[in-house]
């Protein structure tokens, strides 16, 4: 072997080891496991009625090669709680998504695998003009962080809609001093204003100064097209830190409504592992640190990413 081919292995070892792989979607993977109709606070009702089914989703991240599982917590909002269920499951349906994660990691025997905190809008996602005061917000997401921060490794604000209610999940999960990732979702629709957007106008580049300010550890895209993270990808790589993208395989966001249940939604078929792969390996070509996946990005579209990175574990 030559030392020019020698110094390409090493890059390419270096490359495929510096890699945080994610996890993919679990909303919509328990829709397809669970035994019900989904409502609009489904992976909730699978927390309760059926905790094994996310302990085993976890599972099969973790052995599709995923380095990162998040808590199955998105919709277990104070908010959202209050308006579609029941407030007081707030602290039963914390404690059993962290107990199903730290399991699953338990008895994947990986000990390396880092658990997320989930931060996500606190009334509904894609809806960057339905948003709480900022000190109610503020209130809300301090229990969240108080309920998962013992038992999490950093923490993800993630599908933020604007930089203010970035701002204010980042510094409440700042304050307990673990890793904070902050994920943005980006407008992704022909008819939506200038591509590099969050759903809430507001320009990208302003949004990864404000990030900047706050110093916080990562900045990413998340539930959006592959085609739009691609389209943002001149701004998100400004960010002088870990950045990168989990899309979703999502046709349209705009049917779902404050309330409304997944059912609203069309899935994307042709976005298969191996075409969704390719998405996130040219992201990682272009300078990302974190490559997953997000609504409708299963344990086989994680597991065609880690194959094509050589992991190991991805079988």
């Amino acid at each position: 072997m030559s030392r020019g081919q020698k110094i390409h292995n090493n890059k390419a070892k270096k490359y495929m080891s510096d890699v945080i792989l994610l996890d993919g979607g679990m909303g919509q993977e328990l829709v397809r496991r669970h035994n019900r109709p989904p409502t609009a606070l489904w992976s909730n009702a699978v927390t309760l009625e059926q905790p094994d089914l996310i302990g085993q989703l976890h599972q099969e991240y973790i052995a599709a090669g995923a380095d990162v599982i998040t808590l199955n917590t998105y919709t277990a909002t104070p908010y959202r709680l209050a308006r579609d269920a029941d407030i007081a499951l707030l602290g039963p349906l914390h404690r059993a998504a962290i107990n199903q994660a730290l399991r699953a990691r338990e008895q994947m025997a990986n000990p390396s695998i880092r658990i997320a905190g989930c931060l996500p809008p606190l009334v509904a996602s894609y809806q960057a003009d339905v948003k709480l005061p900022t000190s109610t917000a503020q209130l809300e997401y301090e229990q969240l962080v108080a309920l998962q921060a013992e038992a999490v490794d950093l923490f993800i604000c993630e599908t933020m809609e604007s930089i203010a209610e970035a701002q204010v999940a980042a510094k409440c999960a700042k304050a307990v001093g673990k890793p904070v990732w902050v994920s943005f979702t980006v407008q992704d629709q022909p008819h939506d204003c200038q591509i590099g957007t969050l759903r809430s106008g507001e320009d990208l580049d302003t949004a990864i100064a404000a990030m900047t300010d706050l110093k916080v550890d990562g900045v990413l895209i998340n539930c959006s097209t592959p085609e739009a993270i691609n389209a943002s990808w001149p701004k998100l790589k400004t960010f002088q830190g870990l950045f990168g993208a989990y899309g979703n395989a999502f046709q349209n966001v705009a049917a779902l409504k404050p309330g409304g249940t997944v059912e609203a939604l069309v899935t994307r078929h042709e976005l298969d592992p191996k075409h969704y792969a390719q998405f996130a390996l040219q992201w990682l070509k272009d300078g990302a640190s974190i490559v997953g996946g997000c609504c409708e990005i299963t344990p086989a579209h994680i597991r065609a990413i880690a194959q094509a990175l050589g992991r190991v574990n991805a079988h």
